[in-house]
């Protein structure tokens, strides 16, 4: 008897298990959020509207190692579950080093439960990148940028975002309005 159950109590274990994530150490893991790489050419292009796409885009600079990105970061992710992807096209742009890339990153994008696509931005030189998103830039993090359907800067703000402002500017976008 006492057999029969230690061999429930195992296969028990076993398949409660089994479709958990595991580290090589046997604990369990939250899954992982894939996070793309992009260089200079990458930021071009992803900045680049779709004639077709009507839809406002919303970049987001930040890191985790910034404390005002961090802190105005439930912000973006709440605005990001209000408008969707139907309304706004939204990418947050990640500064980090790339060897954070697998663990302070996606673990901070777990904590804050943001879904909208983030990348990291993996240049040796920012200053080419600063540039072309905005000569008025200087990369003072957070930086946030709005694009209307045409790819116009219709907003722009340097440091934490208000976020009741940066709601009114998408409004404003997505209604046609910029």
């Amino acid at each position: 008897m006492r057999r029969l159950l230690i061999c429930l109590l195992l296969a028990f274990a076993f398949f409660a298990s089994a479709g958990a994530p595991t580290q090589s150490n046997g604990f369990s893991t939250a899954p992982s959020i894939e996070i793309k790489q992009i260089d200079l050419t990458g930021l071009k292009t992803l900045l680049q509207r779709d004639g077709k796409d009507a839809r406002p885009l919303l970049v987001n600079f930040w890191a985790t190692w910034c404390d005002p990105c961090r802190e105005e970061f439930p912000d973006l992710v709440k605005l990001d579950a209000d408008y969707g992807a139907k309304k706004l096209n939204f990418v947050a742009i990640s500064l980090d080093d790339v060897t954070d890339l697998k663990t302070t990153v996606p673990q901070f994008l777990q904590e804050m439960k943001a879904t909208m696509p983030v990348v990291l931005l993996n240049i040796n030189d920012p200053e080419p990148a600063i540039k072309m998103v905005d000569a008025a830039w200087d990369g003072q993090l957070p930086a946030t940028f709005l694009y209307d359907k045409d790819g116009k800067v219709v907003f722009r703000h340097f440091g934490r975002i208000n976020a009741a402002e940066l709601r009114a500017a998408i409004d404003k976008a997505v209604n046609g309005k910029s």
